[in-house]
């Protein structure tokens, strides 16, 4: 009978990471700045995408003091490619504030953590945890799995969130909060998989009541999802005689904020035809169609983009870049595949 069964055994769990644990650059020392970076890189990313980031940013900037030194532009271009660029803007505010405030250190409390630019509740508790040995138990999707099928929760996950958060601190245990809060989440990464868990791998199946009812690959009871907003646009790629293109910055806050990109209309439902499009370009001439429209997907939104190609008319301010200064940009992934589909990679 479910009821029956044991409690999950924090000592077993920690055993099995012991063994088992991946070997993750920011788990060489336990130093409050590389996993700071860590946490912030890997919020919303897989960790395979995140590693070489990692790694570049480290060699890069070694210390906290080398990243609150450093340009915020050439942060953001370090970045480009990881997505969320919010992400980078709030990791160098972060930086500078501890640097010059904070004398440096980081807050040990979650409170402290939370106060932080771009830390929530998930981030602040695994930085206190691994980082500082606070006695905190920090929620990611993958503790959130583990935590419905170990109590056979079968409410919808959106429902169920605040219930399973709670019921994770129960398990926590009395020393190595750091490397239980690790321990947990690569359980969910590696053993209780979204698909297919691998229930005679893991070290609590005997306390999972979700596997001793046969439902533990219907757990967590996810809501539908809704529909992703499609939306169109039309960008605008001026090119001077030298090859120079011409490049703005988006605002700083939405989408992209404060990223580079090719003059373009808003971002509508409705399709652009050319005539109305045109009005929201920068001064030009001689437009046509230099790509086949191409689809981007950001988590929360796709955007279909036509790129029409242009000649300048007359002097143009702005931020003009050749194809061998793009490295050095914060260039989001849009911008780079508009112009390269383009030809001007």
């Amino acid at each position: 009978m479910a009821g029956a069964l044991p409690s999950p055994d924090p000592k077993r769990l920690l055993a099995w990471y012991d063994v088992h644990k991946r070997a993750l650059p920011w788990r060489v020392r336990r130093d409050p700045y590389r996993i700071w970076l860590s946490e912030v890189m890997a919020q919303q990313t897989t960790l395979a995408a995140v590693i070489p980031y990692y790694q570049a940013f480290l060699a890069r900037w070694p210390s906290l003091a080398d990243l609150a030194a450093a340009d915020a532009e050439e942060v953001l271009a370090a970045w480009s490619g990881l997505g969320y660029y919010r992400r980078a803007r709030h990791l160098h505010a972060c930086a500078r504030i501890v640097a010059q405030d904070l004398g440096g250190r980081f807050p040990e409390s979650v409170e402290g953590l939370r106060a932080l630019p771009g830390l929530g509740a998930y981030s602040a508790a695994a930085i206190a945890a691994i980082a500082f040995e606070r006695p905190t138990v920090p929620v990611d999707g993958n503790v959130l799995r583990v935590v419905a099928r170990l109590f056979a929760v079968t409410k919808p996950l959106a429902q169920a969130k605040a219930d399973l958060a709670e019921r994770a601190q129960t398990l926590r245990p009395r020393r190595r909060f750091g490397d239980f809060a690790q321990a947990l989440m690569e359980l969910g990464a590696l053993v209780c998989t979204p698909r297919a868990p691998d229930c005679p791998r893991c070290p609590w199946a005997k306390a999972c009541r979700a596997r001793a009812q046969g439902i533990a690959d219907s757990l967590p009871q996810k809501s539908a999802k809704k529909a992703k907003p499609m939306l169109q646009a039309v960008a605008f790629l001026l090119r001077r005689a030298d090859g120079a293109v011409l490049l703005r910055r988006r605002p700083d806050t939405g989408l992209l904020a404060g990223m580079l990109e090719l003059p373009s209309t808003p971002w509508r439902e409705k399709p652009w035809n050319l005539d109305d499009a045109l009005e929201h370009a920068p001064p030009g001439r001689d437009w046509q169609e230099s790509a086949p429209p191409f689809r981007h997907v950001f988590s929360h939104v796709s955007v279909t983009l036509r790129v029409v190609a242009g000649r300048p008319a007359g002097r143009l301010a702005g931020l003009w870049a050749k194809p061998g200064q793009w490295g050095g940009l914060a260039l989001p992934s849009l911008t780079a595949k508009a112009l390269a589909r383009s030809g001007q990679s």
